[in-house]
């Protein structure tokens, strides 16, 4: 390389650098909002669900990325497969489970919970064609369905299978309860059990009837790692803000909860 080419790269470089060094101010700034990833069960409607389009959408999903906004920090909604959510939660794949989990003796020897938000009962739905009344369901003389690591199908385990009212292959579980659902409508179980929110979206969807009601009063909350007290308190006053403020109210008429 000559002397002139040599030079005139050396040129090049340096009026380079102090242009984007005179550019500095123009760069995009980076976030510093901490991160949380919230672990979702996708086939929750109205709480948390899928889109169509592959977007996360529901009460519990905009009312965390609300808190997130009024809080200060950004939120990354993860699906995944309910019967492990938690086991994920502790070993920090996820930093929180914001998808209307009950709060139950089992779960609180694992996580931590936010004040509860939510109150449930469990339902129970049949083909719009059946007439298994809920008496049926609950002396075990019907072929059940709920979806695996539920509430649902811890009632079924200790009130129908453990009391020997249902025999146990007579209770089929399901990764999600649509697919439940699915098999109900395929006549391959004969009533399924979930929380009520849930079933009555179905009921509305598809058709379904409501055979009834077994009122176990649980209640919904936040699962956080027991070691994250700082986000456990950060939760704690979102929630309180949120339904504090207007948007609680709209996204209860917005998801039919009330």
């Amino acid at each position: 390389m000559n002397a002139k080419l040599c030079a005139a790269l050396v040129a090049v470089v340096v009026l380079s650098l102090l242009a984007a060094g005179c550019m500095g101010g123009a760069e995009t700034p980076v976030s510093e909002k901490k991160l949380y990833i919230v672990g979702i069960d996708g086939d929750y409607k109205p709480f948390s669900y899928i889109e169509a389009d592959g977007s996360a959408a529901g009460f519990d999903v905009e009312s965390v990325r609300w808190i997130g906004e009024e809080m200060g920090f950004d939120v990354r909604i993860q699906p995944m497969a309910w019967d492990g959510i938690v086991t994920s939660l502790v070993t920090k794949k996820i930093d929180m489970v914001y998808s209307g989990m009950t709060i139950t003796p089992e779960r609180q020897e694992r996580v931590h919970f936010t004040e509860p938000y939510w109150i449930v009962n469990q339902a129970v739905a049949s083909r719009a064609d059946s007439v298994i009344t809920l008496d049926d369901v609950l002396a075990g003389k019907v072929l059940m369905g709920a979806q695996r690591g539920s509430t649902a199908a811890d009632y079924i385990q200790m009130n129908l299978i453990d009391t020997g009212l249902l025999p146990a292959n007579n209770f089929k579980q399901y990764e999600g309860f649509s697919l439940a659902v699915t098999d109900l409508e395929n006549k391959r179980v004969d009533a399924v059990m979930y929380d009520t929110p849930i079933v009555n979206e179905f009921i509305m969807e598809m058709g379904l009837r409501k055979v009834g009601i077994v009122e176990t009063n649980e209640e919904y909350g936040v699962a956080i790692r027991k070691e994250d007290t700082e986000l456990l308190a950060l939760m704690n006053e979102g929630i309180h803000r949120l339904q504090a403020s207007p948007k609680w109210e709209e996204l209860k008429v917005k998801y039919g909860l009330v």
